[in-house]
This record gives structure tokens, sequence and C-alpha cells, in this order.
């Protein structure tokens, strides 16, 4: 049976494991804090030593055929709009190479007409020839589409629940195809059938109560971690940030997650689960991540931009709007110049310059990580030693 099957059951029947983590979530003292904070980081040292592994998202398309109430890209939302031809996402990532990356995580909208079949992997083939780690966070696909991405040098998936409540789902996903919560919840087991070997999980906290979708996303990565043992897994919890349509975003505090609570969380992920990744993003405020980096964390984003040619202008000049689904020009009204850009999924927080980021790990004394895999790992044409 899928996760999608057992899901209820699990959360209304938890393991141990699951029940020593809402325990680890349960409301605490300093001194229980302390005592975990100085757990994790001995767990994360064991088995991670003093490393950070470096990555930036790269948007190549913001259109999308979903309603989100919570996301920038929402199809209802009157926003800049634009997919980056082949050459741009090369431009994009060469510009993301210059600055040492070697880890991409390709990020687009869900619309099968712009970003149609054979564009993700026209995207890979231009790209991973100087990016040997190429990751796609995209609308989700059947096994074999995941298999063909595979085949064309993918090797990481990243699919966040947004919200593991189903009630809170359907509520927030009110068109498109997105608002299948089960196909979605579904989605890492096909990726992992279709040959993804790094797969990557989580919830955007802020839409639920905080400690429901935790306990959830810890279900959802005990069951990955029994049914799909061959991949390696990267968790996220990321928090709501202001985003179009909604830049006077304030947190619900009676779901936001705050920051000693944020820590506990991580906390406890580590001590549960001592050799997942845990992805700490740009969209996260400085003083935070500076603060986690010894506490659990494995993998921070730097100097990321959410918008499609974010980081060097390229798709500036086939702006336009997206309604109902269909293309729309720009209009008088709406004048298309040089200063205009695609609308940003959301506003990221930190924005330090990777350099500045790889500065501070070594001044904690930690090596920051371009580059940890290469296709020549598996390439066995050469003679043996």
């Amino acid at each position: 049976m899928s996760f999608s099957e057992q899901f209820q059951s699990l959360i209304d029947h938890p393991s141990p494991q699951l029940r020593k983590f809402t325990s680890l979530i349960e409301p605490a003292d300093a001194a229980t804090l302390e005592s975990m904070a100085l757990k994790s980081q001995q767990l994360t040292r064991h088995h991670f030593g003093k490393t950070m592994r470096l990555f930036a998202p790269l948007y190549v398309s913001n259109e999308c055929v979903n309603n989100c109430s919570y996301c920038g890209f929402s199809r209802d939302n009157a926003i800049l709009r634009t997919t980056l031809t082949i050459p741009q996402v090369v431009a994009e990532a060469q510009h993301l190479h210059s600055l040492g990356f070697r880890n991409i995580l390709l990020v687009a909208g869900e619309h099968p007409k712009f970003v149609s079949e054979g564009y993700l992997q026209e995207c890979i083939d231009a790209i991973k020839g100087f990016i040997p780690t190429i990751a796609i966070e995209v609308g989700p696909m059947k096994d074999h589409q995941y298999g063909e991405l595979v085949s064309h040098g993918a090797e990481g998936l990243i699919v966040y629940q947004e919200s593991y409540q189903r009630e809170t789902y359907e509520k927030l996903h009110t068109a498109g195809p997105k608002k299948n919560f089960d196909w979605r919840l579904d989605c890492p087991e096909r990726a992992y059938a279709g040959g993804f070997r790094r797969i990557g999980i989580g919830a955007l906290f802020g839409l639920a109560d905080w400690r429901k979708e935790a306990i959830a996303l810890a279900a959802h990565l005990e069951y990955l971690y029994k049914h799909c043992w061959k991949a390696s897994f990267n968790i996220a919890f990321p928090r709501m940030r202001p985003y179009a349509g909604n830049y006077q975003y304030t947190p619900d505090p009676n779901l936001f997650l705050n920051d000693r609570q944020f820590v506990q969380l991580a906390c406890a992920f580590r001590i549960c689960f001592p050799q997942v990744g845990i992805v700490l993003s740009t969209r996260e405020p400085a003083k935070l991540r500076d603060s986690l980096v010894p506490l659990g964390i494995t993998h921070m984003s730097a100097g990321s931009q959410t918008d499609p040619g974010g980081y060097t202008g390229a798709g500036t000049d086939d702006l336009h709007l997206t309604v109902k689904g269909k293309r729309v020009e720009l209009g008088e009204d709406q004048p298309q110049n040089s200063c205009s850009r695609a609308t940003e999924q959301f506003t990221i927080d930190d924005k330090r310059s990777p350099a500045e980021i790889a500065d501070l790990l070594r001044s904690q004394g930690y090596d920051p990580v371009w580059k940890d895999w290469d296709a020549a790992i598996l390439d066995h044409s050469g003679s043996p030693c």
C-alpha cells in the first residue's frame, strides 16, 4: 500500500519512533531545549562532520494552472510571468556556476502549456555538463516521466506537501491538478520508482497547526525510510513569507512556528532521524540561519532569487500575463520596460551573497561544500583498478 493509503492509520497508531518525536516537540523549558540542541549537534557532527552543502534554486518558469491561496504564482494572480528559453536557463546556470554553485534546483510552476513535455529534459541536458548535481521542484509526475528525467541527468527531487491536513489542503487549493491531495502525497514514492536517489519532502509551516504538520512530516519520513530505503532523504520546514498577492502577509499567531519552536523542531528531527539532511533556505532571517548552523542543518541555499531570470535578468524580453491559462500580452497601461522583472514566488529574508555565507561557515569552522557528486562516480567504462 502507498503512503496515502496508510497515512491516517500511521497518525492514529504511531510507531515508537513517532511517539518519541511527538514528545520532543512538546513545550519545553530552557534546560530541555539546551539538552536537545547539544544532542542534535553531536549527532550532526558524527554523521555529517563540519560540512554544509550549498545550493541555489533556479526558477525557469512562474506559469501555473493551480490556484493556491498562499503562493505568488497562483493562477489568478495578475503577475508578470515568463518561461525561460534554454539559452536563458544556461545563462542563469552559468552565473550560478561562476559564484561557486555545482548544486542547482530547477523550479517551475505547474503549467503543461509552458513547461511542456521535453522542456525540463532540455534544461537538464543544457547544463549538466557543468552542473553535476541537478534537482527539480515541479508539479508531480508519473513514474515513467520521472524515469526519463533521471535518464537525462536529474538525481534529486523536492516535493513539499504544503499541508498534511486534508481539510486545510482542500481549502487552500481551489483549482488545478494540485487539488489532488493523495496524488501529491504519493509523489516521493513515484519519484523513487523512477530512479531518483535523493528525495526531499517538507511542509509549508503557517498554513495549519505546526505540531500536527510536524508529526505528519515525521510519519512520512519514517515511511519513506522503510519503503524507499535505497534513496537518501532531505527534509525542510519553510515558514510562510510575504508573496505576490499578499505582500502584507502576517502570520496567524495560532499557527505560527516561532524561532524557538523552529530550533526545537530541527533538533527533534535530528535526534529521531540522525542521517536525514535538513535544509534551511534564504526565506529565513540571517540571525536564525547563523544560529542553526551547528544544530543540525546540513544544506543551505545562498543568494537566492525566486523569479525566473532573477540572477541575470533573462526572460524580461518576454514578460506577459496569463488569464484563465492563456497568454495575454501586456497592454499600454502595463508597460514592459527594462526595469520590469517576472514576479517572484515569495520574498527572501537572508540576502547575503554566496561568498558571504561561505565566509560565515568558515568562520565557524565549517567547510562549505559546493560539489558532492559527479557523474564519473557511476562511469564504469574505464578498466578496473
